[in-house]
């Protein structure tokens, strides 16, 4: 079978997949050294990215420390009015917390903290995150103002007196979400593609310094999160990098997978569920299968 008849039966299986989690599914995996050798299911089609906005800012704040512009060892004390909501980290606790801006980093990447992102975007500056975006060639990502821009525009979309009650109405199954909710021009968005062309950059020292971007791939290593793209590679001797996003019945993951025999694969899997409830088990789940019957197909026809 040629290459293409292969990579079409993989992608229709993988449609199938998403079909059976109750999701509509985004997808781009590709060789990291081989990037040609790839799988994707609509790459170019641009989505609010929720959380997976921190890679490029974390991309941002490393190239602003490589130039000197900003210092990772700055240390800020964030007090309780400067909380952003979230269920991770210092989004979390009650009194002021001292942190330098690069543990901030490893917060924001490792357990998705958002007051740790909002500072840290504070410190870099979106302006400068779209700078970084435009130089490493992803034209099509766009952070605006990240998670707080995001809730206050939710806030006002829906119409709801305080966020929490906006976040109730998007995770309502009987009521119709505003058509601006999901809209990606007024949201951090992003498409498969230029996820997976920012994850090959940091993999291959071109987003940032060598040092910065060894940086980089420690941090992703450690995210706290296994359910979604790890979930698809249970095994000791694989390797996996990511970082989710969340956002009413959005899950995303962008990461990278490398092997027990070094071969490595960028692998972005985006998804919106057919309902909004908190908890779908499948929906996360299909993001690692997905991963893993694209990394199948390309391992396999190495060579072909």
């Amino acid at each position: 079978m040629s290459g293409t008849g292969r990579r079409s039966g993989v992608e229709r299986v993988i449609r199938g997949m998403f079909d059976d989690a109750g999701v509509r599914g985004w997808l781009h995996v590709a060789d990291l050294h081989r990037p040609s050798a790839q799988v994707t299911i609509d790459p170019g089609d641009q989505l609010p990215m929720s959380s997976v906005y921190k890679v490029p800012l974390m991309a941002a704040f490393c190239r602003l420390a490589d130039a000197g512009r900003i210092d990772p060892g700055r240390r800020l004390t964030l007090g309780p009015d400067e909380r952003v909501p979230g269920p991770t980290g210092l989004s979390v606790l009650r009194d002021p917390v001292t942190l330098s801006l690069r543990d901030m980093v490893v917060l924001m990447m490792t357990i998705s903290d958002n007051t740790s992102a909002h500072a840290v975007l504070r410190a870099v500056g979106p302006e400068a995150v779209d700078a970084t975006c435009r130089d490493l060639g992803l034209p099509d990502t766009h952070i605006h103002g990240g998670v707080v821009s995001t809730f206050s525009r939710l806030v006002a979309e829906t119409g709801a007196p305080s966020l929490d009650a906006a976040l109730a109405h998007v995770a309502d199954n009987d009521v119709v979400a505003p058509p601006g909710v999901y809209d990606p021009a007024s949201k951090a968005s992003t498409t498969p593609a230029d996820m997976a062309r920012l994850l090959r950059a940091i993999w291959t020292d071109r987003a940032a310094s060598e040092d910065r971007c060894a940086f980089m791939r420690g941090v992703m290593r450690r995210q706290a999160w296994s359910h979604r793209l790890g979930s698809g590679f249970p095994y000791d001797d694989v390797t996996v990098y990511g970082k989710t996003g969340t956002f009413g019945s959005l899950r995303h993951e962008a990461g990278v997978v490398e092997l027990a025999d070094g071969s490595t694969y960028t692998a972005v899997v985006f998804t919106q569920a057919a309902r909004a409830d908190t908890k779908l088990p499948r929906a996360d789940a299909v993001i690692g299968a997905a991963a893993r019957a694209a990394v199948e197909e390309l391992r396999g026809s190495q060579g072909t």
